[in-house]
């Protein structure tokens, strides 16, 4: 059977490696087995982060839309069971935007909310709640 070289394919392969650490510091943008090691890392990270960059934006439209139902006297979790009550279907992105961008809609959605929220003398009110044995 024929002898097979891998000397070009090799080389292929150190420079792709070497090409996409090209930008990280000291060693681990010059040597083959740390540019490597950095770039797998890299790429679990990059992998992970694409995901976690989705709960990231929904904190943030969560602190926006506090921040706006609490200038209106209402805090996030009354006014997000306010909402769902009233059967009010927007999600958190929008809402986020229009306590930014369109605060006149947000307090007529805050209002709303108000309407079809418990509050805690609402709630004491109410029939008791029997307990499963």
């Amino acid at each position: 059977m024929a002898r097979v070289k891998r000397g070009v394919h090799k080389r292929k392969h150190r420079r792709k490696v070497l090409e996409a650490a090209a930008g990280y510091r000291g060693v681990r943008s010059r040597h083959f087995r740390a540019a490597k090691e950095q770039m797998l890392h890299s790429l679990t990270y990059a992998y992970r982060d694409r995901r976690d960059r989705k709960g990231q934006f929904r904190r943030l439209w969560i602190a926006k839309i506090n921040a706006g139902a609490r200038s209106h006297g209402m805090s996030y979790s009354r006014f997000m069971e306010g909402l769902h009550r009233a059967g009010i279907e927007v999600d958190r992105k929008v809402l986020a935007e229009m306590a930014v961008e369109d605060r006149e809609g947000f307090a007529a959605l805050v209002e709303m909310a108000r309407e079809h929220a418990h509050t805690p003398a609402a709630v004491a009110r109410s029939e008791p709640v029997e307990e499963p044995a």
